[in-house]
């Protein structure tokens, strides 16, 4: 696909379940890997919990939810929200992103949300319907064709 090619880009409500599904799992995996920073410091200072402080949280926090994102998109374009609901992520040209695409593409997502959801929103207005971080990142989203289920019996 090249950037002016015509795709079928997925609704706004279509990529806000996604969201909603992949927040549910992000807000899981970060909970996880802050209880477990928690324990090997708590176990490793004899429970001076204040040992922790809140840039290491920060910190593992955005590089879980970075992982998350570019492991998903790096394997097959889609996080496990997407495939929900058939959403893929692609370059202009129909391929998976590379790594540095996808780590461009969590930054920009940063930028688009710390600016109000002005990027996010942007999709509404934008005749590509895509974000900031779409352009940022050289990527969009595509709606995949229904697949045809195996019936019963």
């Amino acid at each position: 696909m090249t950037e002016t090619a015509p795709t079928s880009s997925p609704s706004l409500l279509r990529r806000l379940a996604a969201m909603l599904y992949d927040t549910f799992l992000v807000v899981a995996l970060v909970a996880v890997v802050n209880a477990i920073a928690l324990a090997v410091v708590v176990r490793a200072t004899g429970g001076e919990q204040e040992v922790l402080s809140a840039p290491v949280v920060q910190l593992l926090t955005v590089t879980s939810v970075f992982g998350f994102f570019c492991l998903f998109w790096l394997k097959n374009g889609q996080t496990l929200g997407m495939q929900a609901w058939r959403i893929k992520l692609v370059d202009y040209n129909g391929n998976p992103p590379t790594a540095g695409r996808a780590i461009v593409r969590c930054c920009g997502a940063l930028l688009s949300a710390a600016c109000l959801g002005l990027g996010y929103l942007w999709c509404l207005v934008d005749r590509n319907h895509r974000y900031w971080h779409d352009y940022l990142s050289r990527t969009e989203l595509i709606l995949l064709p229904k697949t045809p289920g195996k019936k019963p019996g």
